[in-house]
């Protein structure tokens, strides 16, 4: 069935008697078909399709290479077998056809991929009453994630999205919102947007990098590379085209092929020189000598420069004046000059400028320019030609060529001769022969002598930390806790002798000085005086809370022996203890040993077990002591 019909609207058909290259018939619609990719539509698409109308398109691929179809839209009036309209996909050579395909018989995929690079797409349709007809798009195998003109970006969900675009997309049917530099709505069309980005060419197609990131509140319009795109409010995601190279370049100079020299109403001159055609000068613009015939405005960028886009911009809002088309040329001297021809190369490229006086419009060099001067030539103007320009781009790669391959040849080894060979020079330094020898020797006498300084400095540091580490023993105090002021008990050649007499327990031999002793056995000791006041002295117990007495921050008497004054816990009363100081006690209620007739009364007595050994009146009375010390507990 599917070959008859081919045979049928081959022969028979309005269309001739054979099939001819790119489009032929009265159903044809929006069509640019390219070696590498296409878009074709009925007439009227996406309105109803005419009655009685036929198509015939003719793909081609390179050679090597197969067509990869995919279908944007089929929708053609239901009939049996699709009889009344109908879509075919057929290669008369080799004898392989694919449909026919109506609303009732639609392509069980999206995709198609064939194994031939021709085909033929033939489109019949008879009496109908509705249908918005077919759109179909091509590219080759090489690309298989080829998208339809219809696909928006809701259709994805990833953060990063990578397609091939098709050609032809410009001209079908579809809202974009929003501009280059804020991004689009998710919304819109994407290979449509992805032209008014300038990130691919309409009449070549391309591979389209974009990132889905958060919406904004609001999308504002713009006009780019030939196309409006609407203002459009809140959404979810935003597109996001990635374009490596779009910075703004900067601009050494501007010239004119004239100025103009205006007299306002009041009198005074207004010069539109030149230098007034910087995008982002405020007031007023350049503007030709009005009669000034091919007018023209030259940039001057200085150096070379990778030049991917254009922005224009009229006078401004109080002047009417603006170009509507322009033409670009380009030179990398400034004398032999090149016309922008686009990606078709036969004709000067038109490119369409601004709609009013005010607004930005952009258009994108595919493929880009590499001069560095740019000449802008209007083509039509509204009232005066007048213009602001800037220019974007980047700085060009620098393309190394590689470096041929020499195999290398054996050579022979020199034999060593009383008189050596010249040294191969290092690359990039010149070395002499002769002073190699007295720079090596330098270079060791600078390393010695900073070796010399860093040792002598090493040695002083290690001298002063030593002497200040054994200055802060003095006293018994110890390496890490803070250093107190000299105590009155450190040493016994340190207290002046007392005037007043002591008692203290009789012992057998007087305790050396008492910083040597190191003993936890003996509390400090305090000193006793004994006066006719019966005075109390200082205790060796620790004072009440109440006298304003605070703990040092240790623990136990060991934590750091010798730093603080420590007290004894008050003994229990038991015999063989000393008992507190206090005023005398009359005789016979005092425990332990009783004072001796002649002899001057203890303010203490002495433990039990302890005798004293008379001998005469010395051995009689106890010899007062200096200082008490107590039993270890």
């Amino acid at each position: 069935m599917a070959l008859a019909l081919l045979r049928r609207c081959l022969l028979l058909g309005p269309l001739g008697l054979r099939p001819a290259a790119g489009q032929d018939g009265d159903g044809c619609g929006h069509t640019l078909l390219t070696p590498h990719s296409g878009t074709l539509s009925s007439k009227n698409y996406p309105g109803t399709y005419p009655n009685h109308t036929a198509c015939r398109w003719h793909l081609s691929a390179p050679p090597g290479t197969s067509l990869l179809l995919t279908f944007g839209d089929v929708d053609l009036e239901p009939s049996e077998r699709c009889a009344h309209s109908s879509l075919l996909l057929a290669d008369p050579q080799a004898g392989t056809a694919y449909g026919p395909y109506c609303r009732n018989a639609s392509p069980a995929t999206p995709l198609l991929l064939t194994n031939s690079s021709t085909m033929t797409v033939l489109f019949n349709s008879t009496s109908h009453r509705s249908g918005r007809g077919l759109l179909l798009s091509y590219a080759t195998s090489q690309h298989p994630d080829l998208v339809s003109c219809l696909v928006r970006g809701t259709h994805y969900t990833q953060e990063h999205v990578s397609v091939y675009c098709p050609a032809g997309c410009k001209g079908i049917d579809g809202d974009i919102w929003g501009n280059p530099s804020q991004g689009y709505r998710d919304t819109s069309v994407l290979c449509k947007a992805a032209v008014h980005a300038g990130v691919i060419a309409d009449e070549l197609g391309g591979q389209v990098s974009l990132a889905r990131e958060k919406g904004i509140t609001l999308y504002e319009s713009a006009f780019a590379n030939g196309l409006h795109s609407k203002r459009g409010s809140l959404s979810e995601k935003r597109l996001i085209f990635h374009k490596a190279c779009g910075d703004a370049l900067e601009v050494a100079a501007f010239n004119a092929s004239s100025c103009w020299h205006e007299v306002d109403a009041l009198g005074q001159p207004r010069a539109w020189g030149a230098e007034r055609a910087a995008l982002g000068t405020a007031g007023h613009s350049w503007a030709a000598e009005p009669g000034a015939e091919a007018a023209w405005l030259e940039l001057d960028l200085g150096t070379r420069r990778n030049v991917t886009g254009i922005i224009t911009k009229g006078s401004s809002k109080q002047h009417d004046y603006y170009v509507t088309s322009y033409s670009v040329s380009s030179s990398r001297d400034g004398k032999n000059w090149r016309p922008y021809r686009g990606s078709g190369g036969q004709e000067d490229k038109v490119f369409e400028g601004n709609t009013d006086s005010h607004g930005e419009v952009s258009n994108a060099f595919i493929p880009p320019v590499v001069a560095r001067y740019v000449r802008v030539t209007p083509q039509t103007w509204h009232q005066r030609v007048a213009l602001k320009v800037a220019l974007v781009g980047c700085q060009p790669a620098r393309a190394r060529a590689p470096r041929p391959y020499v195999p290398s040849s054996p050579r022979e080894v020199p034999v060593p001769t009383s008189h050596p060979a010249s040294r191969s020079p290092i690359p990039g330094v010149a070395l002499d022969p002769e002073k190699a020898g007295s720079t090596l020797l330098v270079m060791l006498l600078i390393g010695g002598f900073v070796l010399l300084c860093s040792s002598l400095l090493l040695l002083v540091f290690l001298c002063h930390r030593k002497r200040k580490s054994a200055s802060e023993l003095n006293c018994g105090s110890t390496k890490g806790y803070p250093t107190l002021e000299p105590s009155r008990v450190c040493s016994l050649q340190s207290l002046s002798p007392p005037t007043s007499a002591l008692a203290s327990f009789p012992t057998t031999a007087a305790p050396g000085d008492l910083s040597q002793a190191q003993s936890p056995e003996y509390a400090e000791p305090d000193l006793v005086q004994v006066s006719p006041s019966s005075q109390t002295g200082p205790s060796t117990f620790k004072p009440l809370p109440d006298e304003g007495y605070t703990l040092p921050l240790v623990v136990t008497h060991y934590d750091v022996p010798g730093k603080h004054h420590e007290y004894a816990e008050p003994l229990p009363p038991e015999p063989e203890y000393a008992t507190p100081f206090g005023d005398p006690e009359p005789s016979g209620t005092r425990r332990g040993l009783t004072a001796l007739p002649g002899c001057p009364s203890l303010r203490y007595d002495a433990p039990a077990g302890r005798a004293l050994s008379p001998s005469g009146d010395s051995a009689r009375c106890p010899r007062p002591l200096q200082h008490v010390y107590h039993e270890a507990l």
